[in-house]
């Protein structure tokens, strides 16, 4: 068997690095005296203080003062709600894109987008893309079906009281939905679908979450769903767990890309094809061309769903927005389509897991709910059209990337953009 050549340089480097005897010792377990952190959950001037006390060995002062600035110590209580161990805040430039024009079931209008990111060219890439779907007539969405899942996990003795278990739930679900939803005010279990490996159940409890994005929401109302079950249920159970793994959370699955897990938007413009060349410095062809390369990538490469980068568009949008950044892992999934239409370039995605939220979360801190501001949705009433939005802009995304890409621009606008300026 042949070594590759990759290797056997990575482990000259180390040899290089390290001698037998020290290689060894840095690797030994150490016993080490060390001072844990007292843990504190709402955060105050001199915990910020004490905390930073503590960082002095690594730390300067203008390391806290870019941190634990003027404005966020203002009122370093307002974060309590949203992390423990508050040491500051982190500035990362926003911009935005727009006029974004939307035509949607929800998200109706021009709306300015703020995303947050140190990725150089890429708000750029997306105003573009704006820009060409806006100069089109603008973006249709529509919110296609909604539902947050928690998927707890039983385990029985064997089959026959799993399959027992699933009969009672089937008979007991309306008190159970009952239990769950006494929890909230907004979220409703819309649906409870068993699924069974031999001895072990996974109940998958779909809700609707109101404006908000609904982890927590869910969390809670299906542990109150489990812990009646425990109280009630006459099977024999040997343990319960308040998710399986089976949901998707924060993690790419088959079950999300399918069945959806938060809210499915679809959104679609039809490119003219002044506006492809003139705009987008291409021809529809020539997007085509690649578009169909870029779907064989897809599928070679063992993607779930076929996209060219919605976690850019979603990863700085989210931020921007105060959503929790993490659930872009299991949003920037979907399918992204180019089709010709006479002379024109139709263009649409799919996702079907946008966990976003208007109320709650990081939605109301101070440069988040500014965020969630300039786009004219903060609050109650505004959860679906922020769903549609994210989506509108993950489309501007994916016609400004197919398009650089097919005219051979992509490398060209990194460079000017982000390394030679």
């Amino acid at each position: 068997m042949t070594i590759p050549s990759h290797i056997v340089e990575m482990l000259a480097r180390i040899r290089r690095r390290f001698q037998n005897a020290p290689l060894q010792e840095r690797l030994l377990p150490s016993d080490a005296e060390f001072t844990t952190l007292r843990p504190v959950r709402n955060a105050s001037a001199a915990s910020v203080a004490k905390y930073w006390q503590r960082l002095r060995a690594t730390a300067s002062q203008e390391d806290q003062d870019a941190l634990a600035d003027p404005i966020t110590m203002a009122d370093p209580g307002q974060f309590s709600a949203n992390i423990e161990n508050f040491i500051g805040t982190v500035k990362m430039p926003v911009g935005i894109i727009g006029p974004l024009r939307i035509n949607g079931l929800n998200a109706h209008g021009d709306f300015h987008v703020p995303m947050a990111t140190t990725e150089a060219a890429l708000v750029a890439s997306y105003a573009r893309g704006a820009y060409a779907a806006t100069k089109s007539g603008g973006i249709s969405t529509a919110l296609l079906y909604e539902g947050v899942i928690r998927t707890p996990a039983f385990v029985f003795e064997g089959l026959l009281d799993a399959g027992l278990f699933v009969e009672w739930v089937v008979r007991e679900i309306d008190a159970l939905k009952a239990a769950a939803e006494a929890t909230t005010r907004f979220g409703k279990l819309v649906s409870v679908e068993p699924m069974i490996d031999n001895n072990v159940v996974f109940l998958v409890c779909r809700y609707t979450t109101g404006d908000a994005a609904g982890q927590n929401m869910v969390t809670i109302a299906t542990n109150a769903l489990c812990e009646d079950i425990e109280a009630r249920c006459p099977i024999a159970m040997k343990a319960w767990y308040i998710e399986g793994n089976f949901s998707g959370d924060k993690k790419a699955s088959f079950l999300g890309l399918v069945t959806g897990r938060g809210r499915k938007v679809s959104a679609s413009v039809t490119l003219s094809a002044d506006v492809v060349e003139k705009t987008l410095g291409t021809s529809v062809k020539a997007m085509l061309d690649y578009g169909q390369v870029a779907n064989l990538g897809s599928h070679l490469s063992g993607q779930l769903g076929a996209q060219a980068h919605f976690a850019n568009g979603l990863a700085a949008f989210y931020i921007a927005t105060g959503q929790d950044a993490a659930c872009v892992a299991e949003s920037a999934m979907g399918i992204t389509r180019m089709e010709a239409r006479g002379d024109d370039l139709f263009c649409s995605v799919t996702m079907p897991n946008i966990l976003v939220g208007s109320v709650g979360g990081g939605t109301s801190l101070p440069s988040q709910a500014a965020g969630l501001n300039v786009l004219g949705l903060k609050g109650a009433g505004n959860g679906a059209a922020l769903a549609e939005v994210a989506v509108a802009t993950c489309l501007c995304g994916e016609i400004s990337i197919v398009a650089a890409i097919a005219a051979g621009h992509f490398t060209r606008a990194h460079e000017n953009l982000a390394r030679k300026r």
